[in-house]
């Protein structure tokens, strides 16, 4: 389930479409839950499908920890990739907005967490850090980077509106309390990593700490 204030609009023509803020959506505000209607498909299933179904799954999905794509139902399955994301994935099944989000800008999340099949260049932006590719490994170098990002936005967690809130699960959202508070370590997003053997990049991951 993607935030409410939330909406598809066409970006442009390179890019095509992306999910935009409709109202200003704060740091530390949960932008995505995974919920019941989301579809979970193994490898071997998705090699079964026609080619039609399969790229539509390989485009539109993100790989689990266990290397299970899941395709999401919600415009979700549009956010675009940045290098500087509004947005990062957690351990907990959800997506926390790491900066404040203005009315009119486009949720995006780093596909270096998506566990992605194979690298690729994504378009030049600033605010990049350097990096110009996308690899299937990133979460081995950038997880200390994103992990400071999340826990920084936790921070947050309890002061901001969540209208999500309803869709995460009542143990988790204690847990996630806790957290806000300092009195629960946030576990890393180092855990989404699925070490498949298509979860590879060019030579060993070294971890990037800022």
């Amino acid at each position: 389930m993607i935030h409410p204030h939330t909406e598809v609009r066409f970006i442009d023509e390179e890019i095509g479409h992306g999910v935009v803020a409709t109202r200003s959506i704060p740091k530390g505000t949960v932008t995505w839950v995974r919920d019941r209607l989301d579809r979970e498909f193994t490898s071997a299933e998705v090699t079964s499908f026609d080619d039609a179904h399969r790229e539509v799954v390989e485009r539109y999905s993100y790989r689990n920890a266990t290397g299970h794509y899941v395709f999401c139902w919600d415009h979700t399955r549009f956010m675009n990739h940045s290098f500087d994301p509004t947005c990062l994935p957690t351990p907990f099944g959800l997506e926390i907005a790491i900066r404040d989000i203005e009315a009119g800008e486009e949720l995006t999340n780093d596909y270096g967490t998506l566990n992605i099949i194979e690298p690729f260049k994504p378009r030049r932006e600033e605010g990049s850090g350097g990096r110009d590719t996308v690899r299937p490994d990133d979460l081995l170098r950038y997880a200390p980077v994103w992990d400071a990002a999340i826990a920084d936005a936790f921070s947050r967690f309890s002061e901001v509106a969540q209208p999500l809130a309803k869709w995460i699960n009542a143990s988790i959202r204690g847990e996630l309390e806790l957290i806000a508070k300092g009195e629960r370590s946030l576990p890393s997003i180092g855990e989404l990593l699925f070490s498949g053997e298509t979860a590879t990049g060019d030579g060993i991951a070294e971890p990037v700490r800022d």
